[in-house]
């Protein structure tokens, strides 16, 4: 029913095959699936009537055996209806799917479930990763719960301690490169290639998308089987756009939903291979040599899934756009403020991309539009600290907070 195929020649691979690049023209790997048997298959079963979750789903994954399924309850975030931000931007519907409700506290668990539960049923022992920070977190808690010695490699420097904190109690060593992601990614390519017995758990990994592409299922099946007119997502390694876009692409071919939404990608301004690419109409991607931006989540310089977020921006009829360090961290102040929804800098970058779009006219006012909001806003706790209002020190006594409320204030004035 199910096997894996290059996304370029069309190479295909059995499905318990371990391949992260096609062996024969080195492209990308995804899952495929034959749509006749799995919609005859769904009509067997009482999927609907599942709680919200990515293992509702389980009959879309690529995971034969269920008893080596490791979940912590995964998915099922919720999909905020916006108005208060939507009417300051104009925009007549606004949802934010907030992926910071996830046991880790980002999408990454979307993947994870569903990658090291195919770990696991392959029989794998070890399992590694590079990350910025929210993979590392991820996939060290999925180990955890399988029993799996988990690795992982992250970048010296600016790594935020909301996430480094996760890797390290969850038990997973923990190695800093001292070099930038892209580097730590090349490592753990090289480990899993020359030790087969360790297994890659990056957004390369074929079934890592799999489990992402339940985000997209569920954004349909919380609008009541439609699919928004746009979906506007932070871009980093570019693994969950592609994913997004699949998940809507095979909903459409079962006949869930009977449109398509227009992916919009979101990048830093100093991490942008991807964005300006699309402005630019080329057909490949430059890699930025040093990437830079407070998202830290999204600062990769050469993302490994460029052809695939590419391919669901076009395809689409979607686009990207850049947007600055205090454009994102403006926005994560905002969502916050009128919305009540904490995120990290990097989630936060689809609402600064949003406003831009909307502000220059792309983005039409009369759009539904759902943001994807990535991480938690504890992930980076340092952050928010630094860009908000300091605690007021004040004596304990009630006049001294009634004067710093300016309450005594107020009292005359309204006499």
């Amino acid at each position: 029913m199910t096997h894996q195929e290059c996304i370029n020649c069309g190479t295909k691979y059995d499905i318990n095959e371990i391949v992260y690049f096609c062996k024969k023209c080195g492209d990308l790997i995804e899952v495929k699936y034959n749509f006749d048997e799995l919609a005859e298959k769904l009509e067997k079963t009482n999927w609907k009537q599942v709680p919200l979750s990515v293992w509702r789903y389980k009959d879309f994954m690529p995971i034969q055996d269920v008893s080596k399924i490791v979940s912590l309850n995964e998915g099922g975030t919720g999909l905020h209806s916006c108005h208060k931000l939507g009417k300051q931007l104009g925009l007549l519907q606004l949802n934010v799917k907030n992926e910071g409700e996830n046991p880790t506290g980002s999408f990454k668990d979307r993947g994870m479930t569903v990658g090291v539960s195919k770990a696991n049923e392959l029989g794998a022992k070890n399992v590694i990763c590079a990350s910025t920070g929210n993979t590392s977190a991820s996939l060290a808690a999925y180990a955890a719960k399988s029993g799996m010695r988990c690795t992982v490699l992250i970048p010296s420097g600016k790594i935020a301690y909301g996430k480094l904190s996760q890797a390290m109690i969850y038990g997973a060593k923990v190695f800093q490169v001292r070099g930038n992601f892209d580097q730590s990614l090349d490592m753990v390519l090289k480990l899993s290639e020359k030790h087969p017995s360790i297994y890659l758990l990056n957004s390369i990994n074929p079934f890592r998308v799999e489990g992402q592409k339940s985000l997209g299922f569920e954004i349909c099946d919380q609008l009541d089987g439609e699919a928004p007119d746009r979906i506007v997502v932070p871009v980093g390694n570019a693994g969950n756009i592609s994913a997004i876009w699949k998940g809507f692409t095979e909903y459409h071919k079962l006949g869930f939903i009977n449109k398509l939404p227009k992916m919009t990608g979101i990048q830093a301004a100093g991490s942008a291979p991807i964005a300006q690419m699309i402005k630019n109409g080329s057909t490949e991607m430059v890699p930025v040599q040093s990437p830079e931006t407070v998202a830290t989540a999204i600062r990769i310089g050469a993302p490994v899934s460029w052809k695939k977020a590419v391919n669901a921006i076009r395809n689409s009829g979607g686009t990207a756009e850049t947007v600055t360090d205090d454009e994102i961290l403006a926005a994560q102040k905002l969502l916050a403020r009128v919305e009540g929804i904490f995120v990290e800098p990097a989630s936060a970058s689809s609402i600064a991309g949003l406003i831009k779009l909307v502000n220059n006219g792309v983005i039409d006012k009369g759009e539904r539009v759902v943001c994807v909001t990535t991480g938690h806003g504890l992930k980076d706790p340092d952050t928010a600290v630094k860009m908000s209002e300091k605690p007021i020190e004040v004596e304990a006594e009630m006049t001294a907070i009634e004067d710093a409320l300016g309450l005594k204030h107020m009292e005359i004035l309204a006499r």
